[in-house]
């Protein structure tokens, strides 16, 4: 067996192009995937498991998706919006509303949605109620972008939900409304819960991998061994060069072979 065709520029530059393309697949591309697999069973499970329990009281932390009871009044001076939201596959605007509890902490809660008019701009609204109210949501943490609000419209927005964008002492994430709770618009519909591709993903990008190495070891193999592939390819190339001088020379042949029999013949009528 011969192997320096792999020191060639040429099967080195494809053998990187294959370890590489596998590496990713396996140690980068498939963990992702399980990963937003692990993430999407975990929010299956705490949205079944809010769906079926009562809600719990304010406190520090909760759990994602927990149904929690808030009891205070709404501060709608500093009321957002949330904008370039799509619900159900159209453009909608997030109402951010401020609520101070009867413990004095003030926390964001996400009221619902309103749809845009023309496209761009928020309409008219119901306000929230004034009175102490109690009111039940869903836990959600913050939204990663921290851009501050900036007013258009007559409104203040935020292109996300996060405490620091709408104001200074505002506890961190936020609480979705329910249907039917006080100061409630049209209510975001929860995730579906189902598993998602997420995983038959990951499988996929372990056998392209696979894959991607198995084709790799059998054309070297092929390679190794004599008459492998760029062996034959070689090996037919100069097989029709040889043909081709092979012809060449017996049409010379033949032209010599010719000449003598003439000569044989001129010389036997010479002699007689």
């Amino acid at each position: 067996m011969r192997f320096k065709f792999l020191l060639k520029p040429g099967w080195l530059a494809l053998t990187l192009a294959v370890w590489v393309f596998a590496g990713a697949c396996i140690y980068f591309l498939s963990p992702w995937q399980f990963g937003r697999n692990d993430e999407r069973q975990a929010q299956n499970s705490a949205i079944t498991k809010s769906l079926k329990s009562d809600p719990v009281p304010f406190g520090a932390q909760h759990d994602e998706w927990q149904k929690v009871e808030l009891k205070g009044r709404y501060v709608p001076e500093l009321e957002a919006l949330a904008r370039l939201r799509t619900v159900q596959g159209e453009a909608a605007f997030e109402v951010i509303t401020p609520f101070r509890t009867t413990t004095g902490h003030t926390v964001l809660v996400d009221r619902g949605y309103v749809r845009p008019v023309n496209g761009i701009k928020p309409p008219n609204f119901d306000a929230p109620p004034t009175g102490e109210v109690t009111l039940v949501g869903l836990a959600r943490p913050n939204e990663s972008n921290e851009q501050p609000a900036f007013e258009q419209d007559g409104r203040k927005q935020i292109y996300s939900i996060n405490n620091k964008a709408v104001g200074n002492d505002i506890e961190p994430g936020y609480y979705q409304l329910i249907e039917n709770q006080p100061g409630a618009l049209d209510v975001l519909p929860l995730p579906r819960i189902e598993s998602g591709p997420f995983f038959s993903y990951a499988l996929q990008w372990i056998a392209f991998g696979v894959m991607a190495v198995g084709g790799w070891l059998y054309f070297t193999i092929r390679e190794a061994r004599p008459g492998g592939v760029l062996y034959e390819g070689r090996t037919k190339k100069k097989s029709i060069a040889e043909l081709l001088a092979e012809e060449g020379d017996e049409g010379a042949d033949d032209a010599g072979a010719e000449a003598d029999d003439s000569g044989q013949l001129h010389g036997s009528r010479h002699v007689t």
